[in-house]
């Protein structure tokens, strides 16, 4: 796919490139993105320059992933990183992000989730987006939840983080939470 730029109230969307590198590994640096995301730690420069320069834009071209640096649409700082990527159930896919700690606090989570959510939907054609954090990361839970993901479970031994096997928290928002329609007809359980 052709890399796009998503813009909300407050934030642009855009590919990363080479030229985020240094405000990637910056952010990076914060010992809650390391212990929380799956990023390496420690977090070196040679992570962020393959991460911008070779992961962000290969996961556009084959279509696995699209990772998107979230910049203040006033002023251009980086905020933050959301990913979309594909998962092996057709018109399932995953979210997942981190925000940087100056940025925290301020609703911008909630508003890429929700922007990068209506994109998927409408333009990937996803009937439904995954949410999963480490059991214990209570402020990617409240994002997950403010942004209309509904919890479903709690999956043991689910997310592989640095090596080690952790239990999980999964969540889902589907185009129908959003008012939108879905690709395929979706019927609860009981109807």
């Amino acid at each position: 796919m052709e890399p796009i730029t998503l813009t909300t109230e407050r934030l642009l969307l855009r590919p990363f490139g080479p030229g985020d590198t240094d405000r990637v590994y910056a952010a990076c640096q914060d010992p809650d993105i390391q212990r929380w995301t799956v990023i390496p730690s420690p977090y070196r420069r040679a992570d962020a320059e393959l991460f911008t320069g070779t992961l962000s834009p290969t996961g556009w071209r084959d279509d696995s992933m699209y990772n998107f640096a979230v910049v203040l649409r006033e002023g251009g700082a980086l905020v933050g990183a959301l990913g979309i990527d594909r998962r092996n159930l057709p018109g399932t896919y995953e979210v997942g992000f981190w925000i940087a700690r100056e940025h925290r606090r301020l609703g911008y989570v909630t508003e890429a989730v929700l922007g990068s959510a209506r994109w998927a939907f409408t333009s990937l054609a996803a009937d439904r987006l995954e949410w999963r954090a480490e059991v214990g990361n209570i402020p990617s839970r409240a994002a997950a939840l403010r942004a209309g993901f509904r919890m479903e479970c709690e999956q043991r031994s689910a997310l592989l983080n640095k090596g080690v096997r952790r239990d999980a928290w999964i969540a889902a928002l589907l185009p129908g939470d959003l008012g939108l329609p879905g690709s395929h007809p979706y019927l609860p359980a009981g109807r």
